[in-house]
């Protein structure tokens, strides 16, 4: 039996790279899946792939900024599906390479808004279906630009650190409702991933060659599967813990060092 059957999954941000994985796989093993996504045309793209290849999906277009938009993608959910089982917090956009004295109110702003009210929007409209039903499954994308304090990403650093331990206060909180919370911060080679990487290229070798496996992460096949594993019954006695798939890059840190945009643009 397929692991994820009769469960449906929000994936925020799903139109494109770890998103997209995450839903693909999903659906794969049998969930519905909602991809609320900000771009319209991958967003439904990866709707239309996953329906193509014989699973159920549906596409609204999402910015997660504005909490309209927000409960009307887990409205959707409600009305197509009858609810939201599985909320993956995924999307993320914007953000500039700058040092920390050069950020903007606007930037931490922005940042903030994605990484931590807009979980938390999605979270509290998610809790009460959740919680009739004994069983709910919440997964948050994190970075390792948090937890290691990366170079001239303040903002998406803070950002994704507040969204781990907005994760693990909803774990410890939720946990006598059945259900789980769990951040995954990858290494993965995603979208963001190679942009960075084609507007870096020597910083994204020499973190290829710092990392203890010799690469950067696969979507498909080294992501997707933790988040499977987190929404799955198989992990029904793991929460409020922070998974690094990563390929261990954590362990000793990451070469993460791009040039501020003042000094690449002298």
């Amino acid at each position: 039996m397929a692991r994820l059957a009769g469960k449906t999954a929000l994936v925020t941000g799903g139109g494109e790279g770890i998103g997209r994985g995450i839903a693909t796989l999903f659906a794969k093993e049998g969930a519905r899946v909602v991809i609320a996504e900000y771009d319209p045309e991958t967003g439904m793209a990866a709707a239309d792939a996953i329906e193509a290849a014989g699973g159920t999906a549906r596409f609204i277009r999402t910015d997660v900024n504005d909490k309209a938009q927000l409960l009307a993608a887990i409205d959707l959910a409600g009305s197509a599906f009858g609810g939201v089982d599985i909320l993956v917090n995924n999307a993320w956009g914007g953000g500039h390479v700058r040092r920390l004295e050069d950020k903007t109110d606007d930037e931490f702003d922005h940042a903030l808004s994605m990484s931590v009210k807009a979980p938390l929007w999605a979270m509290r409209a998610c809790f009460p279906a959740m919680k009739r039903a004994g069983w709910g499954r919440i997964i948050s994308i994190c970075s390792l630009n948090g937890v290691n304090a990366h170079l001239y990403s303040a903002d998406y650093n803070a950002g994704k650190e507040a969204l781990r331990t907005l994760t693990r206060s909803a774990a410890r909180e939720w946990a006598g409702h059945g259900i789980t919370a769990n951040i995954i911060c990858p290494g993965a080679a995603s979208a963001a991933y190679l942009r960075f990487k084609a507007a870096y290229p020597e910083n994204a070798a020499a973190i290829d060659a710092m990392n203890p496996m010799g690469r950067t992460g696969d979507v498909d096949a080294d992501i997707a599967p933790v988040a499977l594993f987190l929404a799955s019954e198989d992990s029904r006695y793991i929460t409020g813990n922070t998974l690094y798939a990563d390929g261990g890059g954590h362990i000793n840190g990451v070469a993460w060092a791009p040039q501020p945009e003042e000094v690449a643009a002298a």
